[in-house]
């Protein structure tokens, strides 16, 4: 059997799947991204799920967003197979969440159907995701999603 940690594990997942979420989103955010930096912003998003699958507070919705970043990472390496299907998997953990998360996913999938050159396809998660984005109240979470969807299509 292995040794138990001397560190309290509970709050090291819930340090690395902040971190490495936030780490991931950082090289998102980076223009010029090296193919090292590619590599490591899938490991980060990736490590980031982990850890959010090992704590007790987990919930669909944390899921859900976990799965959006993967989704947008993938689609900004123009992976279109695991874009999509981390999209679908954000999309099934959304839901029962709040239409904020529900109109993520369906940006998540309009923009890997953008990458896969599915106009149709992108044009359907846009129209889903605008929908959804009218029944959100907070008016700057809702210009976030507006602001994202334009930049798809």
């Amino acid at each position: 059997m292995p040794n138990e940690p001397t560190f309290d594990l509970k709050a090291a997942h819930k340090y690395f799947s902040a971190h490495c979420f936030n780490s991931a989103w950082g090289l998102i955010d980076k223009e010029n991204r090296t193919p090292v930096e590619d590599q490591e912003m899938i490991a980060l998003n990736q490590a980031s799920l982990w850890h959010w699958t090992q704590r007790e507070d987990c919930t669909p919705k944390n899921m859900s967003i976990g799965y959006w970043q993967t989704s947008r990472i993938y689609a900004l390496l123009g992976r279109d197979h695991p874009a999509r299907k981390y999209g679908q998997l954000s999309l099934d953990n959304a839901k029962d969440a709040e239409p904020f998360f529900i109109a993520y996913a369906h940006e998540a999938l309009a923009r890997a159907a953008k990458v896969a050159g599915d106009t149709g396809m992108m044009h359907e998660h846009l129209a889903q995701a605008r929908k959804q984005a009218e029944a959100i109240t907070d008016a700057e979470s809702k210009k976030m999603l507006e602001d994202d969807l334009d930049t798809i299509g």
